[in-house]
């Protein structure tokens, strides 16, 4: 107590001498007192227990299994199963030498299989449908599903779409806990989000993270969350949930130099997964749209060009022959800026929003051509397998024709032979002989083949001299042309 007090005693006298000081200083008005803001609440990290609690009774292992097959004398062993489903994910060769995991003796799979991959996946009803990835189920002889209160069934594939790479197995179960669907639109960048799977064949493994970004372009038919939550080989098919429990996404893909997580991973989002998983249960396989055309993004450069002000659009390089596309009179060349009422803001809304059409639907579909909008009238057809490029046939040389006009762009021209407009499906235009200059910067080649220059068409040279001869020679003119199968445009600069 008598250290206690010696330690007040010089504090006691500075809140003396502050409150005399305090007496001679003059009033301070009301107006010129400033406010202290409350201090700012600070939110503490979220709890994933009672989530865990609830959707952990849904997530299930999936082990793929097939049939033994001789080895060659003095061949290594298999790799170890929690390894394979990466390396066969992301074609990365099996290390020589690696030594096998010994394979649990499960009950159910036949005598003569062994162990191929592992992965992860969720309930979806009751009666025990189950949603995965299509690269877990994908040439597997035998599936074994693990619930988590270690019953395991034999399932089989209902229907896997690769391009999505969504797939629904069935086990014969009934009184399942099936999880909660929740709302894509919802989500938010930056959300807290968490995983359950399997990782390397840990089941019911529990990883959390944030949302990192949405509608992020790595496929055709996707445009995937990506999220930090920590992904592995072995958590493909499994779920990721919000916070409020709702399943919002399929774990798909990692980004990875190493073979481990990284920082990014890649998750369906479920509205997509569970279109897809739809068709599957109904028919076993999805059905999608077509029209017929090879595109590519509009650069900055060629919007600018045209008068689009920004880069949208889809920019048609082919148009496959006798496709809905050919038949509603789409032209290479064209962008496509609008697609039954939906606006495309990059090339890639166009194959999603084609493939999600039901075949045989006739729709409405703006473009822009040399630089003014038409619209088209499209009857969707089905998708089907893809078809093999076709090789153009080498130009016949020809000597190179050109005013000085054309000269000062660095082209040297020629008029397309018959037999060239025919192998291209043209009705005109004029073959480039030689690019140099200016042109060569723009990119354009000995052979491509010049349809169209300051958005106007170009049949012939005259056609080219004409259009010239209106331009400003002394701002960019943008030209379309093919080189072989395929349209595009280029921006030549003056020299100056």
């Amino acid at each position: 107590m008598t250290h206690l007090k010696r330690t007040q005693q010089p504090f006691l006298a500075l809140a003396a001498l502050g409150a005399a000081l305090l007496m001679l200083q003059p009033a301070v008005s009301a107006q010129t007192v400033v406010p202290v803001a409350p201090a700012a609440s600070v939110r503490g990290l979220p709890d994933f227990t009672d989530l865990v609690d609830l959707v952990g009774p849904s997530v299930v292992n999936i082990r793929t299994l097939e049939r033994a097959v001789a080895t060659r004398p003095g061949a290594g062993g298999a790799p170890d199963e929690q390894m394979l489903e990466f390396f066969k994910r992301f074609g990365i060769p099996v290390p020589p030498g690696m030594t096998p995991r010994a394979p649990k003796q499960e009950r159910g799979p036949s005598e003569d299989a062994q162990p191929r991959g592992v992965g992860s996946g969720f309930i979806l009803s009751a009666d025990g449908l189950i949603m995965t990835n299509a690269h877990v189920v994908e040439g597997a002889d035998e599936l074994l599903v693990t619930l988590p209160d270690n019953r395991e069934f034999k399932a089989r594939v209902v229907g896997a779409d690769k391009r999505t790479d969504v797939a629904v197995v069935k086990i014969e179960a009934s009184g399942l806990a099936p999880v909660k669907i929740g709302d894509v639109n919802r989500l938010r960048v930056g959300e807290w989000v968490m995983a359950i799977g399997s990782p390397f064949g840990l089941e019911n493994t529990v990883t959390a993270g944030i949302v990192s970004a949405k509608q992020r372009d790595t496929g055709d038919f996707l445009p995937f969350i990506q999220t930090d939550v920590a992904i592995n080989p072995g958590n493909s098919g499994g779920p990721l949930i919000n916070m409020r429990g709702e399943v919002i996404g399929i774990n798909s893909q990692i980004y990875s130099r190493s073979g481990g997580f990284q920082g990014i991973s890649f998750a369906i989002p479920i509205d997509e997964a569970v279109r897809v998983s739809d068709q599957l249960k109904a028919t076993g396989r999805v059905t999608r749209g077509r029209i017929g055309v090879q595109i590519d993004q509009v650069s900055k450069e060629v919007a600018e060009s045209l008068g689009l002000g920004t880069a949208k659009g889809a920019l048609v390089r082919g148009v496959e022959p006798d496709s809905p596309a050919a038949k509603a009179g789409v032209e290479p060349g064209d962008i496509i800026l609008k697609f039954d009422g939906k606006t495309i803001d990059k090339s890639v809304d166009l194959p999603r929003f084609v493939g999600n059409t039901k075949p045989g639907n006739k729709s409405a579909m703006t473009v822009l051509r040399r630089g003014a909008p038409k619209e088209l009238s499209i009857t969707v057809a089905e998708l089907e397998a893809e078809k093999a490029e076709v090789k153009a046939a080498a130009p016949e040389p020809a000597k190179p024709q050109a005013s000085n006009a054309v000269q000062s762009l660095g082209l040297g021209l020629a008029e397309l032979t018959a037999a060239e407009k025919k192998e291209l499906n043209l009705k005109g235009g004029v073959r480039i002989a030689s690019a140099e200059g200016p042109a060569a910067r723009a990119g354009l080649r000995e052979g491509d083949v010049i349809v169209a220059i300051a958005n106007t068409d170009t049949a012939s040279l005259k056609d080219m001299e004409a259009a010239l001869s209106k331009i400003d020679k002394s701002r960019p003119v943008n030209v379309l042309f093919r080189r072989g199968e395929w349209a595009q445009y280029a921006v030549i600069r003056p020299l100056r």
